[in-house]
Formats: C-alpha cells, structure tokens, sequence
C-alpha cells in the first residue's frame, strides 16, 4: 500500500432490507472481528477497522425486498481469521446471532482441501466467508 493507502478499500455499503436484524447479525459479527460501532443515523449504522468501515442502511429507496447474492452483484464479503479456533469459536456462536453455516457437510473446506474457511449466510440472504490460516499449509 503507498503512504497515501491509494487504492485501499475505504468502505462498503450494503443495502439491507430489515435495519433492526442487520445490525443485530453484522453487528455482532463485525464486533467479534474486531470493528467497532462508528456512525448511527435512522436508517442505518457502520462499523470500523481501521481507516476502513462497513455500513447497512435500510435505504428509502431500495428497488427490493430481497437480497439475492446469487445475482449480479455483491456475492459475499471475505474476512481474515487469526487462526482456526477463532473461526471455529465463531462458527459455533454464528446461528445464535441470524447466520447458518453454508455447505455443512464440506465445513471446513467447502473452498478446497487446502483452505479452512467458513462461509455464513444470514436471514437477509447475505453471505460472510471466513478465512483461516490452513493448518495445513
């Protein structure tokens, strides 16, 4: 990254259909991962990691009721783990707080024998992709 952090993502923005149970599934996920709460307005909140930040707003002009990832568009958001058992620690808490584990019978390497991910969805259709460092290289 140069000095300036030209090109570095600055924020995302997801367009959610229910505030209330976006703030309380990215909210909690986003906490664990390390962001804190940074901007409250009516209709929407974001959270901070640095100089980057993530925000879900229920906007007034949403075109639609449903996020669909499988459309064009947004898919999912990845995130860094520190190690497996931050990932699996989260996995275990992720269905008491709106998210389901995505390809359970592949759990921990849905993407490949070589990774040792996590993919989550929540009620809204949106999906999270935990990356852990493999332990097996």
């Amino acid at each position: 990254m140069t000095p300036t952090g030209h090109g570095a993502l600055h924020h995302v923005e997801l367009w959610v259909p229910d505030l209330p149970r976006a703030v309380a599934s990215f909210g909690w996920l986003l906490e664990v991962l390390g962001y804190t709460p940074f901007q409250t307005w009516d209709n929407g909140r974001s959270w901070r990691l640095g100089p980057t930040y993530l925000v879900v707003e229920q906007s007034p002009a949403l075109t639609a009721a449903e996020h669909d990832r499988c459309r064009p568009g947004l898919n999912h958001l990845a995130f860094r783990m520190a190690d497996t058992g931050a990932l699996d620690a989260l996995v275990f808490e992720a269905p008491r707080h709106g998210w389901r584990l995505l390809f359970p019978d592949r759990h921990p390497h849905a993407g490949g024998a070589h990774t040792y991910a996590a993919y989550l969805e929540n009620s809204d259709g949106f999906e999270v992709e935990l990356v852990a460092p493999s332990p097996t290289g």
